[in-house]
């Protein structure tokens, strides 16, 4: 990424190359226009990131650490609320660190020493969104590629149960299937686009061919297509919903590309069947790497989702879900996960960060989120900041504080500061050492 030095525009900051760290894209070409600290002009960026840089100088925003007395909020001293926060993850004997995905990998890496010191548990939120997905590539194996080679090579792009438009809203313009590539030079009259949904959403209204399958009959769909593709005969007529003759004519569409790709998306790994329903489609790929070039990659949602898998991954041997209580790290998903801890009342305390599961939990999580000690952490107010006993400022990854994210081909980008924080902590990262640090005096 370019590291151009910001120009002056009249009275006004020009700062160019800036990265996005909104969702999985990462997009790092974003300008911004700053004045008096502020930020007044966005440009190519999406609305989603539009929205958050302009809201990152807003009045919305957190700047000073809080603490709950009798009920209520009152204003705090940050070393007074650091050492609280401290304190309330030594008390605990079930403690849950939860969230890293709108922070650095930087920031998780310390983290991470503060569950391992304290015997307690680390989730992220992969494990209430891809964890299907992780699961089918843990025992299949992935056929992946970077987005750099997507844009430059494939003419056959499939989103199946993902609607990029609306969920990741540049990934087709920069990465898929408009952008010219090396390969590509036409952009999108070289290229083919497929949409496969259960709906007629706002992608498949743009795709040279859209196939609505029936909800949950995605496994049925992919297995059919895996028979076809290795000439197996089909007697049914149709399957999902679908006609045999457009499974075939889809079948031969990405037997002869050149260079095919599969996004997927929580349709998929949500639906029935889940990470079978994965596992069918990586499959799938696998018997098309036997005539043509075929790759499959998740539509990772928020900015570093793939980075906390891959910090957790090489720092404790687990992707999410990691458990520390027996003095090593432990996997179970399903049992160490944060929806069914909360759910079983075993978590008796809590710290949140880059996160909202007070917006997103089930019910009885939430509930449980509500009857014991909750340290928030965000660069604003939200549903689970009102639960919270001790919320503290963070800083704008990309924006407020350098550090380090993961796109979602697994691809890490360095973002860059580029103002000054709103709050008064240089960094997420700062925060969660300055607590480790309390731990490690307290427990001698």
């Amino acid at each position: 990424m370019s590291l151009q030095a910001p120009e002056r525009l009249e009275e006004r900051v020009v700062v160019r190359d800036v990265g996005c760290t909104v969702c999985g894209c990462l997009c790092d070409d974003i300008e911004l226009e700053i004045e008096g600290g502020r930020i007044v002009q966005v440009r190519h960026a999406c609305a989603m990131g539009t929205a958050k840089f302009l809201h990152a100088t807003g009045d919305s925003r957190l700047r000073h650490a809080l603490i709950r007395e009798d009920g209520s909020f009152r204003r705090a001293e940050l070393q007074e609320a650091l050492d609280r926060a401290a304190e309330i993850l030594v008390d605990a004997s079930r403690p849950l660190l939860f969230g890293w995905s709108e922070t650095s990998c930087e920031a998780l890496r310390v983290g991470i020493k503060i569950a391992e010191e304290i015997g307690g548990l680390i989730d992220n939120c992969s494990s209430i969104c891809h964890s299907p997905s992780i699961l089918a590539l843990q025992s299949t194996g992935l056929p992946a590629c970077t987005l750099g080679e997507v844009k430059n090579r494939a003419d056959l792009v499939i989103y199946w149960g993902a609607n990029p438009l609306a969920s990741h809203p540049r990934h087709l313009s920069r990465y898929s299937t408009f952008p010219r590539g090396y390969f590509r030079e036409r952009g999108k009259s070289d290229r083919t686009l497929v949409v496969v949904d259960v709906r007629r959403s706002e992608t498949a209204r743009i795709a040279d061919r859209f196939i609505q399958v029936k909800p949950n009959s995605d496994y049925e769909v992919l297995t059919v297509l895996r028979m076809l593709v290795r000439e197996i005969k089909v007697k049914a007529e149709r399957t999902g919903g679908v006609s045999m003759e457009e499974l075939k004519e889809l079948a031969e569409m990405m037997k002869s590309c050149s260079f095919g790709v599969l996004f997927f998306g929580l349709g998929l790994a949500s639906s029935s069947g889940k990470s079978w329903n994965v596992s069918a489609a990586i499959k799938l790929a696998a018997d098309l790497n036997e005539h043509t070039k075929f790759a499959v990659l998740p539509m990772r949602g928020h900015c570093n989702v793939a980075g906390t898998n891959q910090v957790l991954g090489w720092q404790t041997g687990f992707p999410y879900a990691v458990d520390f209580s027996r003095g090593y790290a432990w996997y179970s998903p399903g049992e160490t996960s944060v929806v069914d801890l909360l759910a079983r009342g075993e978590v008796d305390a809590m710290l949140v960060i880059g996160a909202d599961p007070g917006a997103h939990l089930p019910r009885k999580a939430v509930e449980r989120m509500a009857e014991i000690p909750l340290i928030a952490i965000d660069i604003s107010h939200t549903p689970t900041t009102m639960l919270a006993d001790v919320v503290l400022p963070g800083a704008v990854v990309g924006l407020e504080s350098a550090g380090t994210c993961y796109r979602m081909d697994d691809v890490p980008v360095h973002v860059r500061q580029v103002i000054s924080p709103a709050s008064e902590v240089p960094s997420d990262e700062w925060v969660l050492e300055q607590i480790y640090r309390r731990i490690r005096r307290l427990r001698g």
